[in-house]
């Protein structure tokens, strides 16, 4: 399954941006990285079957092996593609969330959308590698 980051914005060359490098150079499955502007540009369309998790305030609180899990269980069923779309500044519409497979919160913290990149490779990362029984994650 192919794991399709989607982010708006621009990271340019940044701390971030050497996480961001860093966290996608370690990820075993395949991987996309699209960045659109603030407004308009236009999201490729995915192979179906697809899944889209939206990064999002108001989004559920997973721990690393119930991400995992879920990651894991779409591959398992066919998943083609999972987009993992980060919004601008102003989040994601009503509709968008609606339509949304799943909305994933790292906290109840707002994060910038540099970070939230950065974080979310981690957990790709971090997801994959339990996936694949690697000892990255040391569950407590």
């Amino acid at each position: 399954m192919q794991l399709h980051v989607i982010a708006r914005g621009k990271i340019a060359r940044s701390a971030e941006a050497e996480l961001v490098d860093r966290y996608a150079k370690r990820i075993t499955w395949p991987l996309k990285l699209t960045e659109l502007p603030e407004t308009g540009g236009r999201i490729p369309d995915p192979p179906t079957p697809f899944r889209t998790v939206l990064l999002d305030e108001k989004g559920r609180q997973l721990g690393s092996e119930e991400f995992a899990a879920i990651l894991g269980d779409w591959r398992d069923n066919g998943i083609r593609e999972t987009r993992f779309v980060i919004g601008a500044a102003d989040g994601h519409s009503e509709a968008e969330r609606v339509s949304a497979d799943l909305l994933l919160a790292f906290g109840k913290a707002t994060w910038p959308h540099l970070l939230a990149r950065a974080m979310l490779l981690e957990q790709l990362f971090r997801a994959t590698s339990i996936l694949a029984g690697h000892p990255y994650h040391r569950a407590g």
